[in-house]
């Protein structure tokens, strides 16, 4: 009998002492997240974190503290500057329409020295009854080819820029030729991808990049998250 209060003892003082270790056991994470929400200055932190007895883990608290300041200031930053993109949303009188700043860029390679010349925005339209926005990004590539490319999809990019699943609907808006010489034209072509307003807010903190392709040809279109944080300000 001795023996088996002995053994119940011995068993509950082991449960007591794993629970008391499952409840002290916190991640770097957790542990950053705890830091941060004492309001305190960075170099407060830092002291924080120090004050860990695993030097292991002083360094990766430290780390992200270091990260979450960063990220502070940068956030700052492009708030600042979505300010200026949100000035140059266009919005109609009736307050459904909205139509973002155009961003232009060139783009050349080894192959073809006369550059792609690439004009595109974000516009949106408001459903009044349901309060949707409905976006798309509007496109016009300009580029001296023998022929017309025909950009026929997209794709969406993920973080490391590889483009070559997440398959878009585009659509052909127009295509025109001008300047023609024996050899080539100067081609302009519209096209439009519908975007959702969920699909936007869902990369607002991040951006991101679609890649247009035709059979031989591909183009990246880059909206930055500037650019979505001070569309969306308005398009709403």
């Amino acid at each position: 009998m001795k023996k088996l209060v002995l053994l119940l003892s011995i068993l509950i003082g082991l449960s007591a002492c794993s629970s008391l270790e499952l409840q002290t056991v916190t991640t770097s994470e957790e542990e950053t997240q705890r830091i941060l929400a004492l309001g305190l200055s960075y170099e407060e932190n830092l002291i924080e974190a120090s004050k860990f007895s695993d030097p292991h883990m002083v360094k990766v608290v430290s780390l992200q503290l270091t990260n979450a300041k960063d990220e502070k200031i940068q956030y700052e930053i492009d708030l600042l500057e979505s300010e200026k993109v949100a000035n140059n949303v266009i919005l109609s009188l009736s307050g459904t329409n909205f139509s973002g700043p155009i961003i232009s860029k060139s783009e050349s390679t080894v192959l073809n020295m006369n550059p792609d010349l690439l004009n595109y925005n974000l516009e949106g339209l408001k459903n009044l009854t349901s309060g949707i926005v409905n976006h798309k990004l509007q496109l016009s590539l300009i580029y001296n080819s023998n022929k017309k490319r025909n950009y026929i999809s997209a794709n969406l990019c993920d973080k490391w820029s590889r483009c070559d699943d997440n398959s878009i609907e585009i659509n052909n808006i127009s295509t025109k030729a001008s300047n023609c010489s024996s050899s080539s034209c100067d081609y302009k072509e519209i096209v439009e991808i519908n975007l959702s307003d969920e699909f936007l807010r869902n990369y607002i903190k991040k951006g991101f990049t679609i890649r247009i392709n035709s059979k031989k040809n591909s183009n990246k279109v880059i909206i930055s998250r500037v650019y979505l944080m001070g569309y969306l300000q308005v398009a709403q």
